[in-house]
């Protein structure tokens, strides 16, 4: 329903908290389908209003000519119009069955002698359907992904004999920082086509960018696997015994581990043995 002067439209609007005052019944919140579902009942309530001030519209316009919106709703609370509507939408099960695609690529480096990862770089592309807001999807990949990060490659809870955990706190247990995740992040959003069973065509983009972190433990092993064939070069050997298996979290001292504990003494002796 168009009215003349409708520029100023979107000021008007106003969303406040939710709680039992302004929703008496409230859907759940999973799956990630809570933004789709709000859009879908506030739409179904415009539908309503909209059909309730559509006639109107036509009287006073043969009226006055034109119709503002200001004008309008004045008529229509003149005229006892009902200006209120509420929706209860829940999402069908099918809304949230389909596959989030995306990808990263992560360059890392490896000390040698104190095993610390450092990322240097990762680049994302991530297909959040039809983005209902790019800069809050754009936050929840980078969110996602930095968690995991933190999954792969840092926060490692310790037991006790009992089964207890003991890394109860940020001195023991060590999640991601500044320090620790990618010097430089590249986050590429992609819009793909309309979905007919999604409200507004919209991806889930809160969890699924966790695993693309996997892409900084497969390049924090493959240069570990570097660090073993430059071990097995300084002592000479073919580096055939090249498998070994990565852990997960990657910390510090599993990867000063597989990189070698003796790098140092034999990197001494081949520079002795070159002179």
């Amino acid at each position: 329903m168009y009215c003349d002067g409708t520029d100023g439209l979107l000021e008007k609007v106003r969303v406040i908290q939710a709680d039992t005052l302004s929703m008496v019944q409230g859907g759940y919140t999973a799956g990630s389908t809570t933004s789709e579902a709000s859009c879908e009942a506030v739409r179904l309530c415009c539908d309503v209003l909209v059909e309730r001030l559509v006639s109107l519209k036509e009287k006073v316009k043969e009226q006055m000519g034109s119709v503002n919106w200001e004008l309008l709703i004045m008529q229509a609370n003149m005229q006892s119009v009902n200006l209120s509507a509420s929706s209860y939408f829940v999402p069908e099960f099918t809304s949230r069955s389909y596959i989030n695609y995306g990808a990263a690529v992560s360059e890392v480096e490896v000390n040698l002698l104190t095993g610390e990862t450092k990322m240097l770089q990762t680049d994302i592309i991530y297909d959040c359907g039809q983005s209902l807001n790019p800069a809050v999807d754009l936050g929840q990949v980078e969110g996602a992904f930095v968690q995991g990060i933190g999954f792969f490659m840092l926060e490692e809870y310790l037991t006790n004999s009992d089964g207890l955990v003991v890394a109860d706190s940020t001195w023991t247990y060590k999640i991601p920082t500044i320090d620790t995740i990618p010097k430089q992040l590249n986050v590429h959003i992609l819009n793909s086509g309309h979905h007919k069973d999604r409200v507004l065509s919209s991806k889930a983009s809160g969890e699924p960018p966790l695993l693309l972190a996997a892409s900084v433990h497969c390049a924090t092993r493959a240069a570990i696997k570097e660090a073993r064939n430059q071990l097995d070069s300084w002592k000479g050997l073919n580096g055939s015994d090249t498998f070994f298996e990565l852990d997960v979290p990657a910390t510090m001292p599993v990867v000063k581990t597989l990189c070698g504990l003796d790098n140092v003494e034999f990197y001494l002796q081949s520079l002795s043995s070159r002179s």
